[in-house]
């Protein structure tokens, strides 16, 4: 019963979500904004980019990341060691109280493994914090120009 019942409130949860990149509060007084998905190939990762803005007293933590429209979504960070350029896996985001973290090309980003989804389309994404928080969003898919080639 309790699954029918979060099935029943996921069209209004997606409803509320944002398809904009307008600010769109948590429970975690996480706000995020302008995220959007970069998708390549099918047989490529896609990057996952957005702002996420803590307008909170005390410090939170990004601990996860999903999407239907992958077969893993993970936290990532492109780094230079030395000349080589490398991307980590990260096992959670620091966004500082009153603070606020950028995911962008050559830093933070979102992995999307196995993308089920094409330019056009808008998908859905829950970001998940240490305080066990979650926000849903509703995401755009763009293609390599990202949204400034829209």
């Amino acid at each position: 019963m309790k699954r029918f019942l979060m099935l029943l409130a996921l069209p209004v949860l997606l409803g509320a979500a944002s398809a904009s990149g307008t600010p769109v509060p948590s429970p975690a007084n996480v706000h995020a904004a302008n995220a959007w998905f970069r998708y390549l190939l099918p047989n490529l990762p896609a990057g996952g980019y957005i702002t996420l803005t803590n307008s909170g007293d005390t410090t939170t933590r990004l601990v996860k990341a999903s999407s239907p429209a992958c077969g893993a979504l993970m936290l990532h960070k492109s780094e230079n060691d030395g000349g080589t350029s490398m991307m980590v896996m990260m096992k959670s985001i620091t966004i500082p109280a009153h603070g606020q973290v950028s995911f962008a090309e050559g830093g933070y980003h979102l992995m999307c493994m196995q993308p089920k989804m094409k330019v056009g389309d808008k998908v859905s994404m829950v970001l998940g914090f240490d305080d066990g928080d979650n926000l849903l969003l509703m995401v755009p898919v763009y293609g390599p120009g990202g949204p400034a080639s829209q």
